[in-house]
């Protein structure tokens, strides 16, 4: 019979992520046995683009920020990937190396999963294909939304309104506002829009002028969501 402790592990699973949703409780407790959890300080590389794809890994606690380089070194961030989300998915499949840098971006807890190990699970749990396939399918949409924050918006502000509006959806949620932790500095948030610190700063700056949004400390609050968005698309 099922412990307790398993039980509680299993649907703390699938409330982390989407990916867990439809495992069976038998291809969660193996998918259990192959994690290696490790805790990670802030600004630690996970791994980099191009390395050889050896693991794959769950965030379990903490954020990741996912990046790429250009061949002059500039740095393009992607995304920030949170609680119950799995990085390195599809190069583990593949076999090819990392297609991005994964960093955290605060105190994080990390399980590994060793590739072999991932292949051999799936080999065991053919059903779980479909929450692979599911979870690359969600993976591609985000980076769609990227693709359309940085082609589609024609200002920097327009970019930035929009970045703030995809982060405040992990943020806390009021009846009449939302807020954010927001511990990048202005350059590391010019790296998600293709912007300068300067830029950052100076359309921050309008934001807060215009009522569009609110900082004290590291905490941004958007009085109005309508309003955000409606600048964003303008």
């Amino acid at each position: 019979m099922e412990s307790a402790r398993e039980s509680s592990r299993i649907g703390q699973a699938k409330r982390a992520g989407e990916f867990f949703s439809k495992l069976t409780d038998s291809s969660l407790e193996d998918f259990f046995a192959m994690e290696y959890p490790r805790s990670y300080a802030a600004s630690v590389v996970l791994f980099r683009e191009k390395d050889p794809a050896r693991a794959l890994f769950v965030i379990l606690d903490g954020a990741v920020r996912l990046s790429i380089n250009s061949s002059q070194g500039r740095r393009l961030s992607l995304r920030i990937a949170r609680n119950g989300e799995i990085i390195g998915l599809s190069s583990s499949l593949s076999g090819a190396p990392y297609d991005m840098t994964a960093e955290t971006l605060n105190p994080s807890k990390i399980a590994i999963i060793d590739r072999r190990e991932f292949q051999q699970f799936l080999a065991r749990h053919p059903e779980a294909y479909l929450s692979v396939s599911e979870e690359l399918g969600r993976q591609m949409a985000v980076a769609s939304a990227q693709l359309r924050t940085l082609g589609l918006s024609s200002s920097a502000p327009q970019k930035l309104a929009r970045l703030l509006l995809e982060w405040s959806d992990n943020g806390q949620a009021m009846e009449s506002e939302s807020r954010l932790h927001l511990s990048m500095t202005h350059a590391e948030i010019g790296d998600f829009i293709g912007s300068s610190r300067e830029t950052v700063t100076r359309t921050l700056t309008n934001l807060k002028n215009r009522r569009l949004v609110a900082v004290r400390g590291c905490m941004m609050t958007i009085p109005n969501r309508e309003a955000l968005e409606d600048y964003a698309h303008r």
